[in-house]
């Protein structure tokens, strides 16, 4: 199976971001949860908190909506933002793909449900901004993968970010992505 992280790596941008860009144009009462969002971002780059506890703190503006408005206004960011996917990646996609990333699932769920892909991601509760769990990033994503798949093997695994290093080493072939959506070999010392 081939096994691909999300955010700048088969989608140009980071989707959390685009999300929370397209919350404030068209619904921007979420502006209101910034300024905690920007204390604690602070508190983060200090190791006061940890990067869980700030996305916590992020994702806040959930509270301006209802579980099913969520749903609806996620279904309307991606009709406007599906065109960021990488062409390479739709002309190599399988039914098999699994895609692995530290994104919350209520962003990411209706896109891959739509491409018809596997999903192992960060929960979050979309009532209150909380993570269900740890944050899957880093050697996380391996601990997750191997819940989902125990006897899985990956063939082919592609990232932008050096934090999926653990994952990588244990593909047979892995790759990095760069801007741009440029496809490189990752030399990894296994």
């Amino acid at each position: 199976m081939n096994v691909y992280d999300f955010d700048g790596t088969i989608y140009n941008g980071d989707s959390t971001r685009d999300f929370y860009f397209y919350l404030l144009v068209h619904h921007p009462k979420v502006i209101k949860y910034l300024p905690a969002f920007i204390f604690a971002a602070l508190k983060y780059l200090l190791k006061i908190i940890s990067k869980t506890e700030m996305k916590e703190v992020f994702y806040r503006f959930l509270n301006c909506f209802k579980d099913a408005e969520i749903g609806q206004i996620v279904n309307q960011f991606w009709s406007k933002n599906k065109c960021k996917i990488y062409d390479w990646y739709f002309k190599q996609k399988e039914n098999t793909d699994v895609i692995i990333s530290a994104s919350p699932s209520f962003i990411l769920k209706s896109i891959c449900n739509e491409l018809g892909v596997n999903l192992i991601c960060s929960e979050v509760n979309v009532k209150n901004g909380d993570y269900i769990g740890l944050n899957c990033w880093g050697e996380e994503k391996v601990n997750r993968f191997y819940k989902e798949y125990p006897n899985a093997n990956i063939d082919k695994f592609y990232s932008d970010s050096k934090s999926d290093l653990p994952l990588a080493k244990l593909a047979k072939s892995a790759y990095m992505v760069t801007n741009g959506g440029k496809i490189i070999n990752w030399n990894i010392l296994k």
